[in-house]
């Protein structure tokens, strides 16, 4: 039987990962930067998550950017404080993009409000050792279009901003988005044009998240091999956006080609469940009233299947 298409481009990348063991095995010695993503728990308290993700040994978080004003938000000396008693390290800041902050808003206010949410995180991101701060282009939960320059306008807004990310040495990791949450902005391609466009030396990076990969990339695979140099950290969740090994998700395929780039190997790469659940609009979660005993099967489940996974593939 001729295989189908995707299948050929999955034995592309077994065949890469085998020979990569083979000529090159000191490549696999190091694991891959297992993290969580917190602004899906809700109003959780972060001591509560912090004694989570250490009860299934996790070592990093990708923190809510909530420092939405100066009175809100993280206060980093207490963050240190308690992501310290449970050995945690800060991998990243996860900004939030929405209506009221979107950088393509043809409303000069509304960008304003983007500038100042993005210099308040990365000043709280210095100060806990974040690597990089998520950018979404376009607000989430905004399908429709403003016109014809949105795009050129969140160029433009973000650039503004841009030299902050060489300042605190974080990396600007650029969102793509599937087209039922965002305007723009929707695959990895999009993504490239997106930072060429910026052209500036803090905004080279990618985060995906392969439940948008899903629909909006051909192979996710390929498009993580492609994204070699850019990929900075990889959003997870199975495709019924749930925990990892409870949908049909070819996580192995993942695993390799991340080895392939030797995303293993960086000290600012990191794999992050965002398990949100089905939905066009994911943000009220951010500040919802949280089920432990939901989260903690969540964070248990998908942190063994990805271990156990990640060991099957090293021993092929």
């Amino acid at each position: 039987m001729k295989p189908q298409n995707y299948k050929i481009k999955d034995k592309e990348i077994f065949d890469a990962f085998i020979n990569l063991k083979k000529e090159y095995p000191d490549k696999l010695k190091h694991r891959l930067k297992f993290s969580w993503s917190n602004w899906g728990f809700g109003m959780e308290s972060l001591e509560k998550t912090a004694e989570r993700l250490h009860r299934y040994g996790i070592h990093y978080i990708e923190l809510h950017g909530n420092k939405y004003g100066e009175d809100l938000g993280y206060n980093p000396k207490e963050v240190r404080k308690v992501l310290s008693d449970y050995g945690i390290e800060v991998a990243g800041i996860c900004g939030m993009f929405s209506k009221d902050n979107d950088l393509s808003s043809n409303n000069p206010f509304v960008r304003q409000n983007a500038i100042d949410y993005i210099k308040r995180n990365l000043e709280m991101g210095a100060e806990l050792g974040a690597k990089y701060f998520l950018v979404v282009p376009g607000a989430v939960g905004r399908q429709k279009k403003y016109d014809s320059m949105e795009f050129d306008r969140s160029v433009e807004t973000l650039r503004i901003v841009a030299d902050l990310f060489v300042k605190y040495n974080i990396r600007a990791a650029i969102e793509p988005i599937r087209s039922a949450e965002v305007s723009f902005c929707h695959s990895f391609e999009d993504a490239k044009k997106y930072i060429n466009s910026v052209n500036h030396p803090g905004v080279r990076h990618i985060n995906g998240d392969v439940y948008h990969m899903l629909v909006e990339e051909h192979h996710i695979g390929k498009a993580i091999v492609e994204a070699d140099g850019m990929l900075t950290n990889l959003h997870m969740a199975d495709t019924n956006r749930g925990a990892l090994g409870t949908g049909f998700l070819d996580i192995d395929i993942i695993i390799m080609s991340l080895y392939l780039i030797g995303y293993n190997n960086d000290g600012s790469c990191f794999v992050t469940p965002e398990p949100l659940g089905p939905g066009g609009d994911p943000y009220p979660a951010m500040y919802g009233r949280p089920n432990p005993q939901l989260l903690d099967n969540l964070v248990k489940t998908s942190t063994q299947y990805f271990r156990e996974r990640e060991d099957e593939v090293l021993k092929l």
